[in-house]
């Protein structure tokens, strides 16, 4: 058999892309004079490749639709891939048995092109199911070429910036991104059957909220006052709570105008949910058993394998329950020293640069202390752990431990990053004042949002709440190495 061309004729296989576009608004111009509409209309499909070739049956009558993924011309016979991101199946035509417009049409053809096709389902001789095609309607002529049938789109920049290359080129990326939107899909149902109602709440706030990050400003004309994009949807939540709502959650979209990484992105998409009567420890249980649901359903398992870019495996991720569950200073204490929290603040800065952790002048000393458990403890977790007790300067909203200076949180770290917080609920009004207060550090009236003190002060009821970081749990499931991998369109700084 010939190999497969990004057209009818291989010698264009050799032509530069300028070349190959000519060439194609040549055959746009053929398709019109043969009175065919390039770009179609509506084409009515009994079922899809990627489900007729997963459930194939010989001697079927069948209406499907996609692109031309692949083209092998013999002459008076061709074979060709048709898909679309979830599967493909093999297409033969007879070019004797059309008509001569439909053959002429076929001519026109190209990888890219979107088709209509029916016909009638057989094995070939190497067992290859395929469609026998009766006829054919042109659905969109392609007048750009396709990325490399064998080798894909390589370029990483190029990938985040022209998705839908990526998606016609890299299977992988184009499993990956309906698993996606499966495993979001799915996790609705689990929070849905558990009695949760899915909520929504602003994204456009006058006093930015629920996390300590910077936002993104902007203004609204109309009523002549600045807003900002959400950091985070907790006050609105527990507003919710104080009115009435016990099991809560909103997927939403989160923005903070912060740096960009691997694991950062400035538009972000978090779960946080909120279950009256209940604490941290239920709440950890929640997303371990969520967690460990989506990798059974999706990823074939609780182990979970991290590949390089040349498919060797570089670490594989135990899922398998129970969870450790671990004290944050026991955690620091064992990576940096049994003394760490009997130094001074000026001696434990001195230990720091023993350890390699570059800090800042500026740094108060639970940031220090924070910043050793991040780059020592934090970065070097694989499998699940749930950090807990944490130092309440660092999580306003969750209650202090009874007697005790830390608060009830919990972290999970998971591939060397954290993948969902969890608290008992802070609800006593007064003191979620001064805590608020004491974060703004003196710009209270620009960053307490007393409105929701006030709230506080009808009552809110005690709650578990989380936060699930979507993109990084789904890179940590996928063995993703970056976020933007697991985003759709990332954001990326303008070429010049």
């Amino acid at each position: 058999m010939g190999a497969m061309t990004d057209a009818a004729n291989p010698q264009q296989a050799q032509s530069t892309e300028a070349e190959l576009i000519a060439i194609r608004r040549e055959k746009l111009a053929k398709l019109r004079d043969l009175g065919i509409d390039p770009y179609g209309a509506r084409f009515a499909v009994t079922t899809t490749p990627g489900e007729l070739h997963a459930d194939f049956a010989e001697g079927r009558t069948v209406k499907i639709a996609g692109r031309i993924i692949a083209l092998r011309d013999m002459g008076k016979s061709v074979f060709f891939q048709i898909g679309d991101v979830h599967g493909s199946i093999q297409g033969y035509i007879g070019t004797k048995n059309l008509s001569e417009t439909q053959a002429a049409a076929w001519k026109c053809l190209d990888r890219g092109d979107w088709i209509g096709i029916e016909g009638e389902t057989f094995v070939t001789r190497t067992g290859e199911p395929t469609v026998k095609v009766a006829s054919f309607t042109v659905l969109s002529k392609a007048l750009r070429p396709m990325p490399d049938k064998f080798h894909g789109l390589a370029d990483r920049e190029t990938k985040y910036r022209k998705r839908h290359l990526d998606l016609m080129g890299n299977p992988e990326s184009a499993t990956l991104f309906v698993t996606r939107s499966r495993m979001v899909a799915e996790i609705r149902r689990f929070f849905h059957e558990r009695g949760f109602l899915e909520v929504e709440t602003p994204m456009l706030q006058d006093i930015p909220g629920g996390a300590a990050a910077r936002p993104f400003e902007t203004y609204h004309n109309a009523l002549g006052m600045p807003l900002t994009l959400r950091i985070a949807p907790e006050l609105f939540l527990k507003r919710l709570l104080v009115g009435g709502f016990t099991r809560i959650f909103e997927l939403n979209r989160n923005f903070r105008n912060e740096g960009i990484s691997r694991r950062h992105n400035p538009e972000f998409t978090m779960l946080e949910a909120y279950w009256a009567f209940s604490d941290f420890e239920e709440m950890a249980d929640l997303v371990e058993d969520l967690t460990c649901h989506l990798a059974e359903k999706f990823c074939s398992g609780l182990k979970i394998e991290h590949k390089d870019d040349e498919g060797n495996v570089t670490r594989t991720i135990d899922l398998t329950r129970p969870w450790r569950r671990a004290n944050y200073h026991d955690l620091i204490m064992a990576a940096a020293g049994a003394d760490f929290f009997d130094l001074t603040p000026a001696l434990r800065r001195e230990r720091c640069g023993e350890l390699g952790v570059q800090i800042s002048p500026e740094m108060e000393d639970y940031e220090v202390i924070q910043q050793v458990f991040e780059k020592k403890v934090e970065e070097h977790t694989f499998d699940p752990c749930f950090v807990t007790r944490v130092a309440s300067e660092l999580v306003p909203l969750a209650k202090v431990t009874p007697g005790g200076k830390t608060v009830e949180v919990y972290e999970l770290i998971i591939n060397g990053q954290e993948i969902s917080p969890g608290y008992s609920e802070l609800n006593d009004p007064d003191v979620q004042r001064q805590r608020l207060e004491h974060q703004a550090g003196g710009e209270e009236e620009q960053k307490v949002d007393y409105d929701f003190i006030e709230t506080l002060e009808h009552g809110m009821p005690p709650a578990g709440g989380i936060g699930i970081g979507i993109d990084r749990l789904i890179m940590m499931l996928t063995g993703a190495p970056t976020i933007r991998d697991v985003v759709l369109f990332p954001l990326l700084k303008r070429k010049e």
